[in-house]
């Protein structure tokens, strides 16, 4: 693996700073309260939410994700948050709240590198192209579809991430020259969710982790939890994709 997230501060500054370095950052036993928690995020920015989810209560900044209640576990494959509007979140980040006796991790592709990492002359055939993205996964009455660059260029950094979410949401990608290509969605996919270049978090009390969706995409592991996982989810609004 060439990467790993940074672990940082509860200090705003330090964290933006993390996050346009390493694209995940995480806050080890932060234990802050729901509200101290959506302030600190506003300090990051604007705050977003996903039209269709259900407001946290007594703090409806926040939603909240969780295998409670559930007969079997939740589906989660990597994705980037809210990809199928204009402006998607620049930022997501999960507090924990009740944390499973085992597994339940958070894992996390950095596109940044997944983009490196592709060979020169597929680079070369990829500028300028574009990919749908569709809504899934959620009851919406605003945005449902928009075409965003497959190459997004980072508004802080500069550098150049291979920006998709899963197939099920990226319905076509059409190169530079009109032509399409919706079959290298799926191989890009794979290329970018390669286990040899995933970084996973394993959640402990009061820990907090921020991640920039304009780099990285993340899943839930739900694969042998045991015990009941509970998050509380805030989102920092973001910009219309730049095309790198």
């Amino acid at each position: 693996m060439s990467w790993e997230a940074a672990r940082c501060r509860l200090d705003a500054a330090e964290v933006r700073e993390a996050l346009g370095r390493a694209g995940v950052a995480v806050i080890e036993g932060a234990a802050i309260s729901d509200a101290a928690f959506a302030d600190f995020l506003e300090g990051l920015g604007p705050l977003a939410f996903t039209d269709g989810e259900t407001p946290l209560e007594g703090e409806p900044r926040l939603n909240f994700v969780t295998n409670v209640g559930r007969t079997t576990p939740p589906r989660s494959v990597f994705h980037t948050d809210t990809s199928y509007v204009a402006a998607p979140p620049a930022f997501t980040a999960l507090k924990a709240h009740r944390i499973p006796e085992a597994g339940g991790e958070t894992v996390f592709t950095n596109q940044f590198d997944a983009f490196r990492r592709l060979p020169e002359d597929l680079k070369v055939r990829l500028r300028g192209a574009r990919v749908l993205h569709r809504v899934t996964g959620v009851e919406t009455g605003g945005e449902r579809e928009t075409w965003h660059p497959l190459l997004r260029r980072h508004p802080v950094s500069g550098e150049t991430a291979l920006w998709l979410s899963t197939p099920e949401r990226c319905v076509a990608l059409e190169l530079a020259d009109g032509t399409r290509a919706d079959h290298l969605v799926a191989e890009l996919y794979e290329h970018s969710t390669d286990p040899a270049y995933q970084w996973r978090h394993r959640w402990r009390a009061g820990d907090i982790v921020i991640w920039d969706n304009r780099c990285t995409l993340h899943k839930a592991d739900h694969t042998a939890v045991r015990g009941d996982r509970v998050l509380h989810r805030g989102m920092v609004a973001g910009e219309v994709p730049l095309a790198a």
